[in-house]
């Protein structure tokens, strides 16, 4: 028992001990941290011997064969990004270096994929799901993918849940079927996904086709610029169409008649000329930990207030051509978070950390190891790398460029690739100082942001947001509704409440965290 009058903590990292048998790795060796990689102080950066996260994810990575693991039914369209040459009222030179954004009017050409994240290449595109928003910009300094979502937020903050999020989504191993029971399960011991399950079962949870929605980033990134300082940033994309979603009788109304009214609605508006349009805007923020937030901006989890970080307006994004074939364009597209150009950099945010690794990863399993050798996929600038052979190789990198042929290797003084000139490339040099540990960010406030975005619904969204929630937690065992209904309560009392009261139970009030 404590004895300093701080309250007792939960064992093994605030995770109910089940009594059930011990998790291990393939090794035998058993887990003792199933929740959070090691990192150089509770806010990272992510250390490169995390051991069981790099199996753990690069098998999830191969679970599939051919169809991709998540985001497996999507559409795609080609289309332009136009700078407007500045960031709010400043030059974007101030903040990123990054050719594609300097000057009023520069255009780069992009290709996006849109997406449903859990069910199935062929499932209705009116199911309860985030949407993917993935973006490859092919830019004079090679390709830069923004790999998002619609929603502005995760249901993690550490990747090392990752698999177990896509798990529990995902069907039944046994039964083959999605079950609420696993859903639920796995969302009321993990309080950080309250906020995107917020979201989701509220009519944000299905848009009404993808010209429709908004689209993110997610994670938090840096600018830097040519002094090499930098800036975190988060991206944000608004359809200049308006946003549009469904309630769950519009979309079971929907898909009786039509499975694939996304996809469609998408190609017949660029086919009759309707070019969907986005505006780009970033929210910065100054590189920091900034103890004066209530929350961790590096927090996958968490929405940057737009009163103190207001959303500022970059550029426009058109689409204006649909793909010639589907297989070759759209399925065969390969994104991934890692994929950044001079100018923009990776945070120490640890959800994006982890998928920097997973998703070059199981591109390299799904579509093969020259998947960037494919005409979607192929950077629009010079190409020269030392990488030779593999699956499916039909060109020789450098080659064109003079390189010589016998020459695979570096350095070399017989006309060999060599690095690019240092000079003017200054790099951001972050200080990182910290023990080694597995932890938990400080500052997890699960509950506030979930309990404002509730409150901020209309209330025909709140209305359907219960209604929805109701009928999912139906279907759910009594343990796991009453956890449900706590985090609910934690989060507003009067949502909570509703939630009890739609499934009929009385919950005793858990303490407010």
């Amino acid at each position: 028992m404590p004895t300093n009058g701080e309250p007792e903590q939960a064992s093994n990292n605030g995770q109910p001990n089940t009594g059930g048998p011990v998790l291990t790795n393939r090794q035998g060796h058993p887990i003792y941290d199933n929740q959070n990689n090691r990192t150089i102080g509770d806010r990272g950066p992510t250390v490169l011997e995390n051991y069981n996260f790099l199996e753990k994810i690069s098998h999830f990575d191969r679970e599939r064969i051919a169809e991709r693991v998540v985001h497996a039914r999507g559409a795609g369209a080609h289309g332009f990004f136009e700078a407007y040459g500045t960031i709010g009222s400043e030059p974007a030179s101030n903040y990123t270096r990054a050719k594609l954004f300097q000057g009023k009017g520069k255009r780069t050409p992009l290709f996006v994929r849109f997406s449903t994240v859990i069910h199935g290449g062929h499932s209705p595109e009116t199911l309860r799901d985030p949407r993917g928003f993935a973006i490859k910009f092919y830019t004079e300094d090679g390709n830069w993918d923004l790999v998002g979502n619609n929603l502005e937020i995760f249901f993690i903050r550490d990747a090392m849940k990752f698999p177990d999020l896509v798990h529990a989504f995902k069907p039944d191993p046994v039964t083959n079927r999605q079950d609420p029971n696993r859903i639920f399960d796995f969302v009321s011991l993990q309080p950080s996904a309250i906020h995107l399950v917020t979201w989701l079962f509220s009519p944000w949870g299905i848009p009404a086709n993808y010209r429709h929605m908004e689209g993110a980033g997610v994670n938090t990134y840096k600018m830097v610029n040519s002094e090499g300082k930098a800036v975190l940033v988060k991206y944000h994309f608004v359809p200049k169409q308006g946003v549009k979603n469904l309630t769950q009788e519009e979309a079971e109304t929907i898909q009786a008649k039509n499975f694939n009214h996304a996809t469609q609605d998408l190609y017949a508006a660029i086919e009759a000329g309707d070019f969907p349009e986005w505006e780009m805007n970033v929210q910065i923020m100054e590189d920091g930990e900034h103890p004066e937030l209530d929350f961790d901006p590096l927090d996958a989890t968490k929405i940057w207030p737009e009163d103190q970080f207001p959303m500022m307006p970059v550029g426009r994004m058109v689409l204006d051509r649909n793909p010639v074939n589907y297989f070759a364009e759209v399925e065969q597209a390969a994104f991934g978070t890692g994929v950044l150009v001079d100018g923009l950099d990776f945070s120490d945010d640890k959800l994006l950390q982890g998928r920097t690794f997973s998703y070059s990863d199981t591109q390299r399993h799904r579509v093969g190891a020259n998947y960037l050798q494919l005409p979607i996929n192929r950077a629009r600038t010079r190409v020269a790398t030392n990488q030779r052979d593999g699956q499916m190789t039909y060109h020789v990198d450098g080659v064109e460029a003079g390189e010589n042929p016998h020459v695979n290797y570096e350095p070399s003084s017989r006309q060999g690739l060599s690095e690019a000139p240092k000079a003017g490339h200054v790099e951001n040099i972050p200080f990182v100082s910290g023990n080694i540990v597995r932890q938990q960010i400080s500052r997890e406030n699960n509950y506030k942001q979930a309990g404002e975005r509730y409150r901020a619904f209309e209330a025909w969204e709140r209305d359907e947001l219960i209604s929805n929630l109701v009928s999912a937690l139906s279907q759910c065992n009594p343990d796991i509704q009453e956890r449900m209904v706590n985090h609910f309560r934690q989060a507003d009392p009067e949502y909570g409440k509703r939630v009890a009261d739609g499934l009929g139970i009385q919950v005793k009030q858990a303490a407010v965290v």
